[in-house]
C-alpha cells in the first residue's frame, strides 16, 4: 500500500529543474518507495550496499556509467553515503547529462566532501517518517474527528511514525520492526558510516538520551554518567544527529546576557525509536512525549525549532521563524481553559509577537488576545495548516553549533 507523501507535489515541481535530486532522511522513512513510485521510462535502481556496484562506482566511474546509466531516463542511486568520493563522481554523472535521484540515510551526504561538488547542480529534499497528515491518509480518515485524531496521537507517541510500523496492525510486530530498525541504525548508519567501534558506548549514550529527552543536555554530566570522554561524546552526538536518531535544539535568544543557558535540549526524530531504546513501548501519552511529537511535526514541515528560557526558569517550548515573524509555541496535553502560562506571557511581554500558539491534544480551542498578541489554541491538524512547508532545500544548521 502506497501512502501519498506530503512531499509528492513539491518533488513533482522540482524534478525537472535539476539533473540530480537528493532525498535525505532516516533509514526506512520511505525514500526508496517514494522514488520507485516515480520511475518513468527506462529507469534503473542501484543499491550501493551491493559491493560490486559500489566498487565500480568508486574505482571506475566511466565504467559505472557505461554499465548502469547508459540509455536510462533516470537512475536511482540508493544509500550513496556509503561510497567514497561520492561528490566528485556524482558531479561527473550530472555534468555528462545523466539524471540521477540519490538517497542517503545520513546527513554526511550534505557535508562539504559531497555537497561542495554539487552546488547549483542538486535539489536537496528530506523525507522523514510519516507526519500526522500522512497517517490520516494511511488510515483513510478524510475528515478526521477528535476521537480519530486522539487515537492516532496515542499510537504515534507509543509506536512512532515509521511507515512499516504504522501500516502494521499487530502491536508485537510493531515492536519487532522498531527493534530491528534501531539495531540497523546503530550498526550500519552510526557505527559503520562514522567508524565507531565501541558499540556499548554508543548504546549507553542512546539510552541516556532516551531517558532524559525534551530536557536540557549537559555534556559534562552525560560524559560522567556514560563513562565516555567529552570529546568522544561530542563525536557520538554528532553521529546520532547526522543519522536522524536525535536532534539537539539550541536556545533562542536576542541578547545572550539576558538568557539563562546555551545548553541544548534533546528530542528524538521518532517517538517509537525513543521508546524502543528506553523500554517504554506501549507508554501512555504524557507531556514530554506529546512535546516530542509536536517537535517532529515542525521538523517534518521544514522548520528548525528553538526553545526559550529565562533566568527565572520561565520558558516557552518552541520558537520558530515564519518569514519575518518570530512565533512562540507552547505544547499542552489538555487546555482546560483559554489561558496562557507565565512562560508564554513573559515571551509576549519581551518580544511582542504578532501571534502565538498553544498546541494541545485535547481541550478547549479558540483565540484570546494578550497585550496585543493573538494567542490561538489549536490541535495538531491545525498546526500543519498554519505552518506550511518551508526550507526543503535549506542546508541544516551545523550540528556542532548546537553542541556546547
Amino acid at each position: 500500500m502506497y501512502v501519498e507523501r506530503d512531499l509528492d507535489a513539491y518533488f513533482d515541481k522540482v524534478k525537472g529543474l535539476y539533473n540530480t535530486i537528493a532525498i535525505a532522511g532516516p533509514r526506512q522513512s520511505g525514500k526508496t518507495t517514494f522514488l520507485k513510485k516515480r520511475m518513468i521510462g527506462r529507469t534503473s535502481y542501484l543499491l550501493m550496499d551491493d559491493m560490486d556496484i559500489r566498487s565500480l562506482f568508486e574505482t571506475d566511474i566511466k565504467g559505472f556509467e557505461n554499465r548502469y546509466l547508459k540509455g536510462n531516463d533516470v537512475t536511482i542511486i540508493d544509500e550513496v553515503q556509503v561510497c567514497q568520493d561520492a561528490g566528485i563522481n556524482l558531479k561527473y554523472l550530472n555534468d555528462t547529462g545523466h539524471r540521477t535521484w540519490i538517497t542517503s540515510s545520513s546527513e554526511t551526504l550534505l557535508g562539504k566532501e559531497v555537497l561542495s561538488f554539487l552546488v547549483g547542480r542538486v535539489s536537496i529534499l528530506r523525507l522523514y517518517p510519516f507526519s500526522i497528515s500522512e497517517i490520516m491518509r494511511a488510515r483513510q480518515y478524510d475528515s478526521p474527528n477528535d476521537v480519530q485524531i486522539l487515537r492516532s496521537l496515542r499510537e504515534m507517541v507509543s509506536f512512532g511514525c515509521y511507515p512499516k510500523v504504522v501500516l502494521e496492525e499487530d502491536p508485537l510486530l510493531k515492536e519487532v520492526l522498531l527493534r530491528d530498525l534501531y539495531e540497523t541504525m546503530v550498526l550500519r548508519d552510526i557505527a559503520r558510516v562514522f567508524n565507531i567501534r565501541d558499540m556499548g558506548a554508543i548504546e549507553r549514550s542512546a539510552l541516556y538520551l532516551a531517558n532524559m529527552y525534551t530536557g536540557q543536555l549537559s555534556l559534562d554530566k552525560m560524559s560522567k554518567n556514560v563513562a565516555i570522554s567529552y570529546k568522544t561524546l561530542k563525536e557520538y552526538l554528532s553521529a546520532m544527529e547526522k543519522s536522524y536518531l536525535i536532534r539537539l535544539v539550541p536556545p533562542f535568544f536576542s541578547n545572550p546576557n539576558k538568557e539563562l543557558t546555551k545548553l541544548p535540549k534533546v528530542y528524538f526524530i521518532d517517538n517509537g525509536m525513543r521508546n524502543i531504546i528506553s523500554g517504554n513501548i506501549g507508554m501512555e501519552m504524557d507531556g514530554p512525549s506529546f512535546e516530542n511529537l509536536i517537535f517532529t511535526e515542525l521538523v517534518k514541515l521544514g522548520y528548525k525549532p528553538k526553545y526559550w528560557q529565562k533566568k527565572t526558569g520561565t520558558e516557552v517550548d518552541f520558537v520558530v521563524r515564519l518569514g519575518n515573524e518570530t512565533i512562540p509555541l507552547e505544547v499542552k496535553l489538555k487546555s482546560l481553559e483559554l489561558k496562557i502560562g507565565s512562560g508564554m506571557r513573559s515571551f509576549i511581554d519581551q518580544y511582542s509577537p504578532k501571534r502565538a500558539y498553544i498546541v494541545n491534544a485535547s481541550g478547549k480551542r479558540g483565540e484570546i488576545e494578550v497585550n496585543g498578541t493573538k494567542v490561538y489554541f489549536i490541535d495538531i491538524i491545525k498546526l500543519r495548516s498554519v505552518f506550511k512547508y518551508m526550507g526543503w532545500n535549506a542546508k541544516e544548521e551545523s550540528d556542532e553549533a548546537s553542541i556546547t
